[in-house]
């Protein structure tokens, strides 16, 4: 790698690094509020909030990372040309396409980092979130006591703790209501603390100064009790055990869904939705091969011209390819058109238009392949400064 090689890979570093990060940070903070909300209805511990992020980035960088990649290589390109520095490599025999050298060297890097994330980490990642989000709605993940409210513990338990101190260690105002094998039990108890005890299926409610009421089924009266401490075992409720992996085409890896695709035993609708999943996957993949070929046509903008009008475009053309994508995906699960048609169509046209934008650059002499666009947007400027309401000029008149 000679010294144009490690400048080119010094100017997309950066804007790479820095449009991942940016990326990342901004659908986090779009998803974390509502995940906070989630955990806060459901009364789960806080904590669950990170680990619940933490299995949400690999879906997050399967889109963050082609953005960076065509940001990265664009930026690159823009500021070569808006600092005249590409004038001088084109003067002394420096093609287009030996500048791509160090962006196709990133291209690879992050399709190979991006095919692992889609085909096989996001797949476990989105198994994981799915089961902290059953273990929340189900409780399995303990789920916090809220002070001054009522707290159910399956169908037979039903608690309410008036204020805690100390951490939860030190609880008062303290009123349980059960139902037992042998009658329903209602305790109030002025203090309490929970303690472990041998059995994992139960905990042990310390209680002080309390009155208790059992109404037995052979009795007509109810017991009353009153005890300066009384220790009271509470049965945890037993949970459902979460799905298998694979209830859904996110949740299964590249493999097992070409398997589930060829396998004749499953039902036609299975197999078109994995179908159709490993094709939109790959798309997407091999889609990043195309993106430094874009970044250059779009990053170089017409001689004396500033413009960033290739930057907002190559973030729409990005984003509209992946919408376009999932359409396709939705379709072809339906069946009703075929996954292959459905997702490598919209390829062929892409490829096809990145492929005439770059060459319309490097081999067209002249040739901007968004001069039409960029005439008409400073056209449409200059007449809205014109229309802008402003100070006229004034002129002065000298006298004969």
């Amino acid at each position: 790698m000679n010294s144009i090689d490690r400048y080119m890979a010094r100017l997309i570093a950066m804007p790479l690094i820095g449009t991942l990060l940016i990326s990342a940070m901004l659908l986090v903070l779009d998803r974390i509020r509502r995940l906070f909300d989630f955990v806060a209805t459901e009364g789960g511990p806080v904590s669950v909030v990170w680990r619940m992020l933490a299995n949400l980035l690999p879906e997050y960088l399967g889109l963050g990372i082609p953005i960076g990649l065509m940001l990265g290589v664009l930026l690159a390109f823009r500021r070569l040309a808006t600092s005249s520095e590409l004038d001088v490599l084109r003067a002394v025999g420096i093609s287009y396409t030996r500048l791509l050298r160090v962006p196709y060297m990133y291209a690879i890097a992050l399709a190979l980092l991006n095919l692992a994330i889609v085909g096989y980490v996001q797949p476990w990642a989105r198994y994981n979130y799915e089961q902290l989000r059953f273990e929340l709605r189900s409780g399995a993940l303990g789920a916090s006591i809220k002070v001054g409210e009522f707290t159910n513990f399956g169908d037979k338990m039903t608690l309410r703790i008036e204020s805690s101190q100390e951490g939860g260690r030190d609880l008062s105002g303290i009123f349980v209501q059960m139902t037992t094998p042998d009658g329903p039990l209602a305790v109030t108890a002025e203090k309490g603390q929970f303690f472990r005890s041998d059995d994992p299926d139960t905990i042990i409610f310390a209680l002080t100064n309390g009155t208790l009421v059992h109404r037995d089924k052979t009795s007509q009266k109810p017991r009353v009790l009153t005890f300066s401490t009384h220790s009271l075992p509470i049965p945890l409720p037993k949970y459902e055990a979460f799905r298998a992996r694979g209830g859904k085409n996110l949740e299964q890896t590249l493999p097992e869904l070409v398997r589930i695709g060829k396998d004749h035993d499953r039902s036609e609708q299975e197999r078109d939705t994995s179908r159709a999943a490993f094709h939109f996957r790959l798309a997407e993949v091999i889609s990043m091969f195309l993106l430094p070929m874009l970044a250059a046509a779009l990053g170089i903008p017409p001689k004396r011209s500033t413009s960033a009008l290739g930057v907002f475009l190559s973030i729409v053309a990005i984003v509209t390819y992946h919408k376009v994508n999932e359409y396709g995906q939705a379709i072809g699960s339906l069946g009703r058109i075929d996954p292959i048609i459905a997702l490598w169509v919209p390829f062929t046209i892409f490829a096809g238009l990145t492929i005439w934008m770059y060459y319309t650059v490097a081999y067209v002499p002249g040739g901007q392949p968004i001069g039409a666009l960029e005439k008409g947007l400073s056209k449409a400027w200059g007449a809205l400064k014109r229309r802008l309401p402003g100070r006229r000029r004034k002129t002065l008149e000298i006298p004969a």
